[in-house]
């Protein structure tokens, strides 16, 4: 439970500050837009012969393929990693001796 001064009388009153933060205002008002902007956009949806499972369908197809493709990727990257591996390492490790070897 929480306390707010309400107006300038400085009046407490009960209120939820939490969920009025988290809902970015009053939470019954919040609600009531979002479920007016669902009818509106489902009804648009509707005339634009659009089906709310084919776009989720879409979505997770979309997402798959953007999992797979970064697979690919991340393997790409892997063989260059090694491939320069083989050569920056020996390299390194020649430098990191001739330092100790020269005392500094």
């Amino acid at each position: 439970m929480i306390f707010r001064r309400d107006g300038e009388a400085g009046r407490m009153r009960y209120g939820s500050a939490g969920l009025t933060r988290v809902f970015g205002g009053s939470p019954i008002g919040v609600l009531a837009r979002l479920a007016l902007l669902c009818v509106i956009v489902g009804l648009v949806l509707d005339q634009l012969d659009l089906d709310a499972f084919e776009i989720f369908r879409w979505a997770s197809h979309l997402v798959r393929d953007a999992i797979a493709n970064s697979a690919d990727l991340l393997r790409l990257i892997g063989r260059y990693f090694l491939i320069g591996a083989v050569v920056v390492v020996p390299i390194w490790i020649l430098l990191r001796v001739f330092r100790i070897g020269s005392g500094r």
